[in-house]
């Protein structure tokens, strides 16, 4: 960052744009609770290149436009990640409260797990709420249409591992809702 030439600036205005994607990318993973702790190392990296970049001139009006544009991203992005970590600190981030809820739910260890009386409507209602909290489009989502899914990979589950039954339960993964199945009574092989 010694010279301000155009090809150096372009160079750093090029690296400014992938460590801010980075940066975006670490930040949902740390979000998701994916990562341990929040991306600062690489947070303080942006911010220099920024600072610096804000004090240098720029006399070329494409690499201005381009430095202007990534600066206000990532103030926009800042101000988002300040957003959700004040709602982290609060316990209202959507993300958190939706865990916490299926936490609350999960009997502990040793004892076992209440009865549902149907549980595709159990699931039926977490994957929407799931998906409505990741932001994912719910519509045309019937619980009919999931019982139809679920008793086709079911049966194929059952069939190919030798299982006697079949539970599917709801996870958040890369900030998407998923449906994840587990094979209870398998046959053992061998």
């Amino acid at each position: 960052m010694s010279s301000t030439s155009r090809e150096n600036v372009a160079e750093d205005l090029d690296l400014l744009d992938r460590k801010l994607k980075q940066l975006r990318n670490e930040y949902e993973q740390y979000f998701l609770g994916s990562r341990p702790r929040e991306p600062l190392l690489l947070r303080g990296e942006v911010q220099k290149l920024v600072g610096y970049y804000s004090n240098v001139p720029i006399r070329n009006t494409a690499l201005r436009f381009r430095f202007n544009n990534l600066t206000s991203r990532f103030f926009a992005f800042r101000r988002q990640w300040e957003r959700v970590l004040r709602q982290i600190e609060n316990g209202t981030y959507e993300r958190h409260v939706f865990r916490a809820r299926l936490h609350e739910r999960k009997p502990p260890a040793g004892e076992p797990a209440p009865e549902v009386a149907n549980p595709v409507d159990q699931v039926y209602e977490d994957y929407l709420r799931a998906r409505r909290e990741c932001g994912e489009d719910v519509k045309g989502l019937s619980r009919e249409r999931l019982r139809d899914i679920l008793d086709r990979q079911g049966e194929a589950i059952r069939q190919r591992y030798g299982c006697k039954e079949v539970r599917f339960r709801v996870v958040v993964e890369g900030g998407k809702a998923r449906l994840k199945a587990s094979a209870v009574g398998a046959a053992k092989s061998g």
